[in-house]
């Protein structure tokens, strides 16, 4: 290797598509981001374009070396890490998807899941993949697809269909044809055997999902794939989930150390080291990563609208212009004057876990002004963690002593006092916001050699904020109930109004 030479990670998230090139001191020497759509069909129906998945994401990864005056004989190795569960199924000669991606957010397979419920399954699918039932995970979506088109059911059945969430579906095109997905995406499907590492032929069963559409499972780093002529013959040496991506790219490599991520939800892990520990509060149990043959496990609390909240004052609402300008519109009150938003837009994740909860705003008067609802977004974002991070200190039996934090909306500094302040301990930020394109740079690093170690990696990692809880904890637990009873009045309504 020569000093020129870069790790490539290929983010490919739910709003974006992003590429970096990283050199060994772990710096970013260049970034390359372009927008992906999205579309929602119907309420609660979230869709993508595979092929705009994969074009614009084989864009962004040509501009950032074009930025970088680089070619692909530059880049050491590729690191991998995506939106996780959004559902693919494509052609296994062709390589064309055979139906709109269905986005991790999606409820549309909202009624498998009852099914599933009726059926009293829900133990055994927590028993074995750590997850709970829910429209969230990859395996509902499947079901639903093949439910919706017998014709598609019964070519997966001859083998002609393959499934991928998106970390498959990159592997693919960059491959020509290499159908592989790694442990942590696997996990999110639904249909993995955690405590195993090995897709469960008893919940395939179950669902009567024909095992030949799955990848082949892979550790999170060392020798993947390596891609085709096309784009360089390059090792990909790294790949991840998002949020088990940004896990290690905050370098939370000891047991008991935890991050959030604020992204289009936020999501919370807990590294609990080589132990699968079985949540009581409505987490979720998960590999963190698998490499050099040893599974480091987490818990996780996946909160499914943060910045997308955001989103919709900006793109709905029309109260703010940009997302950036969140901040100065809420901090020009000292409060949200009473107003508690609890943005269930799509059902309620972590610990509530309540596909029928929509969104509501509580406490309006006649004195309500659009800043008092811009507080109130950016409280409901740090409630929501705080929820989160409760739950998960009870699983771990030990409090949560310090947060690390990143994300797009960890640039906003109200918004991680006021984490700090409901959590009642220090937020620290990322000097790299991006740790999730970092986790997978870091793992194809160590999968090549280009670093050495996780003690390594820890040296390079920096923070740019400290941020101190500044309220006493009666206030803290007043705001707390307030919050609590809001989001029992959203909880079911799209039962209610059905």
């Amino acid at each position: 290797m020569t000093a020129e030479q870069f790790i490539l990670a290929i983010d490919q998230g739910t709003t974006s598509s992003r590429a970096l090139l990283f050199d060994r001191s772990g710096a970013v020497v260049s970034l390359a981001q372009r927008a992906i759509d999205v579309t929602y069909p119907h309420p609660g129906w979230v869709n993508q374009d595979a092929n705009q998945i994969w074009s614009v994401t084989e864009a962004v990864c040509r501009e950032a070396l074009a930025q970088a005056d680089a070619g692909w004989s530059q880049v050491a190795a590729i690191g991998i890490t995506n939106q996780r569960e959004t559902t693919i199924l494509w052609d296994r000669k062709t390589g064309e998807p055979l139906a709109p991606a269905i986005v991790w957010q999606s409820r549309q397979s909202a009624d498998v899941i009852r099914s599933m419920e009726r059926r009293g399954v829900a133990d055994a699918y927590r028993s074995i993949t750590g997850l709970v039932l829910d429209p969230y995970f990859s395996a509902s979506k499947i079901r639903w697809l093949l439910d919706q088109n017998r014709d598609l059911e019964q070519r997966a059945k001859h083998g002609e269909v393959c499934f991928g969430t998106v970390d498959s579906w990159l592997i693919w095109r960059l491959t020509s044809g290499h159908h592989l997905t790694d442990v942590t995406n696997a996990s999110r499907t639904m249909l993995f055997d955690i405590g195993k590492c090995r897709w469960s032929e008893e919940l395939l069963a179950d669902l009567d999902i024909p095992a030949s559409i799955l990848p082949t499972v892979v550790p999170n780093a060392g020798a993947i794939a390596t891609t085709s002529a096309a784009y360089g013959s390059v090792p990909i040496t790294g790949c991840a989930g998002d949020q088990h991506a940004a896990l290690f790219g905050q370098t939370c490599f000891a047991e008991g150390q935890a991050k959030n991520t604020y992204g289009t939800g936020s999501f919370a892990l807990m590294n609990t080291g080589l132990h699968v520990v079985a949540s009581n509060n409505g987490l979720l149990t998960t590999p963190a990563w698998s490499y050099n043959d040893q599974t480091t496990y987490a818990l996780e609390g996946s909160v499914l609208v943060s910045g997308s909240a955001v989103q919709w004052l900006r793109d709905e609402l029309g109260i703010i212009e940009t997302a950036a300008d969140v901040e100065a519109l809420a901090r020009s009150v000292p409060s949200a004057g009473g107003v508690v938003f609890v943005p269930a837009l799509t059902g309620l994740g972590a610990p509530d876990w309540d596909d029928a909860a929509r969104g509501t705003i509580i406490g309006i008067t006649r004195g309500t002004t659009r800043a008092h609802i811009a507080r109130a977004t950016l409280e409901a974002i740090a409630f929501q963690v705080a929820d989160v991070l409760r739950a998960m200190a009870s699983d771990a039996g030990s409090p949560v002593t310090e947060l690390k934090v990143d994300g797009g909306a960890a640039g906003n500094d109200l918004l991680l006092q006021l984490q700090s302040d409901l959590l009642g301990v220090p937020v620290v930020r990322s000097a790299i916001q991006v740790t999730t394109a970092l986790g997978a740079a870091y793992l194809a690093g160590l999968g090549i050699g280009y670093w050495t170690d996780e003690t390594e990696l820890s040296r390079m990692w920096q923070s740019n904020g400290r941020f101190e809880p500044a309220i006493s904890e009666d206030e803290r637990a007043s705001r707390v109930d307030t919050w609590r009873r809001a989001v029992e009045r959203s909880r079911g309504w799209a039962e209610v109004v059905r």
